[in-house]
């Protein structure tokens, strides 16, 4: 098992922002007239954390740092200029503040991010199907990516999405929903600097078959854990754009819609073969990998044909006894 927690602090000047933030020595300056007001949410799984942060005033930031973590951020929104460094930052944006790197930023009115931190030994295997982002040394240079105004707006609704379920769901998650909850905030954090690779244009070292059975017999492999995409690119040393053309061309759907079909097929059965009094559909749901429970039931009942709840009573659980 490993250890979720959630935590939000409600902030009410300056001073309790600088206390709030979590990890670093950052010194917060308020800059814009008016009370100041905002929130910071700390999302933690196991040593991994995420965390959200929102305030109604512009202030100055400056931050320096001794801990070995990268740290990849993203500005949510504003409602005025934000620049870091000498960026200059759009919602959807991300930065890239290498380990021990200093960093200052200036919002000029009220604005939200959102910040993870990873251990460069961990990038690896979490971009291993992307060369370029799988090299520690891509994440020891400050930088700044712009974001695709769709994937951006993409992003910042599932991170938003993703910490407020988890909220939702404190205590302990199986390591494997954990391994797949730290992928999916991860792959929301950097989708746009994916975006920003040059096109994939290198051949497959195997034919999109024999690729798609690979990925099928992995999958198989793995039971009823779900299996996010950025492992299976890692398990197979494959681009994502690679994998998609490959399950394209094969299968008539892209990779995600079919883990997202094997998830669903998981919970059916799972479901099928549990206790309604000991099991809730929300709890199965998330430990699989599914942020919204509206959207869920909605995949999930386009899939079979019933509603979840409706298969996890559908079998009695009351037991006969055995004619001697």
């Amino acid at each position: 098992m490993s250890e979720l927690s959630v935590t939000t602090a409600r902030v009410n000047d300056f001073e309790g922002f600088r206390e709030a933030v979590h990890g670093s020595h950052v010194d917060v300056m308020q800059l814009e007239r008016g009370k100041l007001r905002g929130s910071l949410t700390h999302v933690g799984i196991g040593n991994f954390s995420l965390s959200i942060g929102s305030f109604s005033a512009g202030i100055r930031t400056q931050r320096t740092s001794n801990e070995q973590k990268l740290i990849i951020g993203m500005l949510l929104g504003s409602s005025n200029r934000v620049t870091h460094w000498s960026y200059d930052m759009q919602p959807g944006d991300v930065l890239v503040i290498p380990p021990s790197i200093d960093h200052d930023g200036r919002f000029f009115g009220a604005s939200s991010y959102a910040a993870i931190r990873l251990d460069l030994t961990d990038v690896a295997s979490i971009f291993g199907g992307a060369t370029d982002l799988a090299d520690p040394a891509t994440w020891s240079v400050k930088n700044h990516y712009k974001a695709d105004p769709r994937l951006g707006a993409i992003a910042i609704y599932r991170l938003r999405k993703i910490a407020s379920r988890l909220a939702d769901s404190t205590g302990d998650l199986p390591e494997q929903s954990a391994d797949f909850w730290r992928r999916s905030i991860t792959d929301a954090m950097t989708a746009t600097v994916l975006h920003s690779l040059p096109s994939d244009t290198a051949r497959l070292h195997m034919s999109a078959t024999t690729l798609v059975r690979s990925v099928e017999n992995y999958i198989d492999m793995a039971g009823t854990r779900p299996v996010h995409i950025s492992e299976i690119c890692t398990e197979f040393a494959v681009s994502r754009r690679s994998l998609h053309r490959a399950f394209d061309e094969v299968l008539g759907m892209g990779p995600v819609t079919f883990l997202r079909h094997k998830r669903l097929c998981d919970i059916h059965s799972i479901l099928r073969e549990s206790d309604p009094t000991q099991t809730t559909v929300a709890r199965v749901a998330i430990e699989h990998g599914f942020i919204e429970l509206g959207r869920f039931a909605y995949y999930y009942h386009t899939l079979f044909g019933e509603h979840p709840s409706k298969t996890l009573g559908a079998r009695p659980f009351t037991r006969s006894l055995a004619v001697a």
